[in-house]
């Protein structure tokens, strides 16, 4: 079983588990963000968290569409997806 666990949630975050001091996360200029004590955490996906690269819950208030549901909508031409 992988150390590291990456779950896409429905209109939501990715959310990363795995043992603290196993994942390295760093912003584009390479300096690492502190995740002292963290074995979980949320990534927004929406774009619209104050707090990013992590999830603030806005994608709820919002109404993001994860792209896998929003390609769903557009190939059955807008309708429902049962």
């Amino acid at each position: 079983m992988a150390q590291v666990k990456i779950t896409v949630r429905p209109n939501g975050p990715l959310r990363v588990e795995a043992p603290e001091g196993s994942v390295e996360l760093v912003d584009a200029n390479g300096t690492p963000y502190d995740l002292t004590g963290k074995t979980a955490f949320s990534l927004c996906r929406c774009g619209g968290s104050v707090n990013k690269p992590f999830c603030d819950g806005t994608h709820s208030k919002i109404g993001f569409q994860g792209a896998e549901l929003a390609v769903k909508k557009a190939d059955s031409g807008g309708q429902p997806i049962k």
